[in-house]
């Protein structure tokens, strides 16, 4: 474990990448699913799965998806909630509470799938980073053999967590100092073969949301974008 001390379409511009994506639907086990979708300049690149926090895909998330597109992925944000999303942390508990997620886990596999066949993955490999249950959800995809690679970030689920030993393909974790979810690191760390994890001190839960100032930490939030651009480009080339 390292610890860092780092110093319908609609199309949608984000506040600090100028790439617009668009949303769009993909086949899944409940017939469509609603997805947001970014392309690298160059106009391909590696697949990469963009799973969201318990808020929903909401304007945050597209802007992750923005970003790692700008770095050169072709990457995808499903939606897990069919169109809902949480403004207070009551209802996104319930919101993730309520998530079915096997139902869940195989609609990221459909995403998956339609990501490798994409016509501008450059690679046919697909990784996968998530944010809180989507760091969760990141960890049982590649329990599943769903991804190539995976970049969970405190990651959590509030059921179906997977046995790490399960998890065959490279997984570099990102989690916070002062996170009860950084509690489950050392078993993950010692389960998973091919694995890293990283621990940024002074940080919290969440602190790669931006629209989050009372938890947001830029340096830690830029080390680890840098961290996980380079782990994917690896994995996924």
């Amino acid at each position: 474990m390292l610890n860092l001390n780092p110093k319908h379409t609609d199309h949608v511009n984000t506040r600090s990448n100028p790439i617009p994506g668009q949303y769009i639907s993909f086949p899944s086990n409940e017939g469509q699913t609603r997805a947001y979708i970014s392309t690298p300049p160059s106009g391909s690149g590696p697949g990469l799965l963009v799973i969201q926090e318990w808020w929903g895909l909401v304007q945050h998330i597209a802007n992750q998806a923005d970003r790692y597109a700008q770095r050169g992925f072709v990457a995808l944000a499903p939606d897990l909630y069919s169109g809902q999303t949480a403004e207070e942390p009551d209802h996104a508990m319930t919101l993730m509470r309520e998530l079915d997620i096997p139902n869940a886990a195989e609609k990221l596999t459909q995403a998956a799938e339609f990501l490798r066949r994409h016509e501008a993955n450059s690679t046919g490999k697909v990784g996968c980073v998530g944010y809180c249950m989507g760091g969760g959800m990141t960890l049982l995809l590649a329990s599943n053999g769903v991804i190539d690679a995976g970049a969970p970030f405190y990651g959590v689920l509030p059921s179906g967590n997977p046995d790490p030993a399960s998890i065959q393909c490279p997984i570099q974790g990102h989690y916070a100092e002062h996170d009860d979810a950084t509690k489950s690191v050392p078993e993950l760390e010692a389960g998973i073969s091919d694995s890293q994890f990283c621990v940024y001190p002074g940080t919290q839960h969440a602190f790669c949301n931006d629209d989050r100032p009372e938890v947001y930490d830029a340096d830690a939030t830029a080390t680890a974008m840098d961290r996980t651009v380079r782990f994917f480009n690896t994995h996924l080339t």
